[in-house]
């Protein structure tokens, strides 16, 4: 049941992940954070199993800032998802493939935005949005109706919000809360969790009591 939505905006990327952490039928919590810094402007939105995602994110993170310790820069967007690819790849021919689906959203300083799509089978697309996993079957074609590339912060955040709405309506088992990621020229802001129980009818974007913050880095 779990969820990614991600889109490309003029000046930004933003990522969404839901926060339930499942074991068969059971809510184990909703909190889980599935989302990983993985550089200054570079995240990682990782579903799958729980053990997989996490173990894999964090090997991409470690590989690609040894990659910056040693050579003095960090790795593109578009590079990073290329070796994330090669990796996973490689995994997936060994007897330990992780089973693990993702976003990759960064900023490059040329090219702008960047989000790119990963599978557990290693197939890679760079996209505009997507929505993926059951509620993003639901929520598609609202993505594809309603994204537009020149939409703020408060109209794209609406709309990943109006996306979570139809969640609650449609899936028999709900995904209740949702972590907000932003990704732009000056790097990776933390955007309120966007939980079901507080979207009003009138969906009018980012809670005005609610300020950004930086992602916890884990060390």
């Amino acid at each position: 049941m779990e969820g990614l939505f991600g889109a490309v905006f003029k000046d930004f990327t933003l990522v969404a992940a839901d926060m339930t952490a499942a074991q068969s039928i059971l809510v184990m919590k909703n909190d889980e954070g599935k989302i990983h810094k993985i550089s200054d402007k570079l995240v990682m939105a990782v579903t799958g199993d729980s053990g997989d995602t996490v173990q894999f994110a964090e090997f991409i993170a470690k590989n690609i800032q040894l990659y910056k310790m040693r050579n003095g820069y960090e790795l593109s967007p578009r590079a990073a998802a290329n070796y994330t690819r090669k990796q996973l790849a490689e995994y997936l021919r060994s007897r330990s493939p992780y089973n693990c689906n993702m976003l990759i959203a960064g900023y490059d300083p040329e090219e702008g935005p960047q989000l790119f799509f990963i599978d557990y089978l290693a197939s890679l697309i760079e996209i505009p949005y997507i929505t993926h996993g059951y509620p993003g079957i639901i929520t598609l074609s609202i993505m594809g109706e309603y994204h537009r590339k020149d939409m703020t912060v408060e109209e794209a955040y609406a709309l990943f919000a109006k996306c979570v709405q139809e969640v609650q309506k449609r899936l028999i088992i709900n995904v209740p809360n949702f972590k907000v990621t932003m990704v732009t020229k000056d790097g990776i802001k933390h955007l309120p969790p966007i939980k079901a129980r507080n979207i009003p009818e009138e969906n009018k974007g980012i809670p005005e009591t609610e300020e950004y913050a930086p992602i916890p880095v884990a060390v």
